[in-house]
């Protein structure tokens, strides 16, 4: 029986304040880009890809901004993963007064 090894990709995510979205970047050498299964929630993202025989990128992550899913896009290029998403009610701020 062979069993694959469930490897936990490295991630990072950032604000682009310019464009209201959150940047997110997933390290994934070594795997084909039309074999990458990326699911988006509003407060979520799960992604997981084979790598050869015997490996398997696979993670959740929990996002510090709700994002709008269906407007999310990605690319993939040498080994690293780019998700965009728009961030739900960026633009809404309250300053709040510090007494």
């Amino acid at each position: 029986m062979n069993k694959k090894v469930k490897v936990t990709p490295c991630a990072c995510i950032s604000h682009d304040n310019d464009h209201g979205r959150l940047k997110v970047e997933v390290e994934m050498p070594g795997v084909d880009k039309n074999e990458i299964k990326l699911d988006m929630r509003k407060d979520s993202f799960c992604v997981s890809a084979p790598r050869g025989e015997d490996t398997e990128y696979s993670g959740c992550y929990m996002l510090a901004h709700e994002v709008t899913a269906d407007k999310a896009e990605a690319q993939y290029e040498n080994g690293l993963l780019r998700i965009f998403a728009p961030m739900r009610d960026w633009g809404h701020k309250v300053t709040v007064p510090i007494q």
